[in-house]
């Protein structure tokens, strides 16, 4: 699947998704859409993992179910190679395991397919600027989870210093850079800074794999 012209300074989305209808139609949703390029359509995780990468797209949509390997292992695989790339996993129920074993994967991001078109180029333009979209009722199972608030494991709280601990606090709490920056009275800099020297010294490479490291002490 070959995506338009590319349009200056638009975030390059690509597709992982079986369906040929609905990747169809989110392709159809991105090459109209101002402000994104396609840049590519995959039908299974094997096609993904081989061709994705040359196509360097800044957020890819991932279907969890997809045949053969599944979209979260496909999300582990690529994010290791990749991991300034942002994932949004796209998937028909509300399951709470298939949430955190993707956030654990690295994605950013989890969705409903049945999202509306508008929320979902929000949430595109979200993951992309730091965010980690997801429904409200996936949101407070991910609070939930964390309650009451992110508590470092001894051994977390051993490597991190009090500011990057509070970093972590709030995005765990699903606040942005930006938004962490305002709440924390420093420069969205000083958080990108707080945010190398973390995933340094827990040897991640996302901010969900992060925080659940954070707190499991792992």
């Amino acid at each position: 699947m070959a995506g338009p012209e590319e349009k200056e300074s638009a975030i390059r989305v690509a597709i992982v998704e079986d369906d040929e209808g609905i990747r169809a139609s989110l392709a159809s949703l991105l090459q109209n859409a101002d402000g994104f390029n396609l840049a590519g359509g995959y039908a299974s995780a094997e096609d993904a993992l081989a061709r994705l990468p040359q196509t360097s797209p800044d957020v890819v949509l991932m279907d969890i179910n997809l045949p053969g390997k599944d979209g979260i292992e496909c999300v582990r695989q690529l994010k290791a190679a990749h991991p300034r790339v942002q994932f949004v996993m796209l998937t028909v129920y509300e399951d709470g395991e298939s949430l955190f074993n993707s956030l654990k994967a690295g994605a950013s991001g989890y969705l409903l397919k049945r999202a509306s078109s508008k929320k979902l180029l929000s949430a595109i333009r979200d993951v992309y600027s730091g965010g980690s979209p997801m429904t409200p009722q996936m949101a407070r199972r991910v609070v939930q989870f964390f309650n009451p608030g992110c508590s470092p494991a001894p051994g977390a709280r051993a490597v991190l210093t009090d500011g990057e601990c509070k970093v972590l606090d709030e995005f765990a709490r699903g606040y942005s850079y930006k938004e962490t920056a305002e709440r924390l009275g420093v420069t969205v800099h000083t958080i990108n800074s707080y945010v190398r020297v973390i995933y340094e010294k827990l040897h991640v490479h996302s901010r969900t794999e992060a925080v659940l490291k954070h707190v499991r002490g792992g």
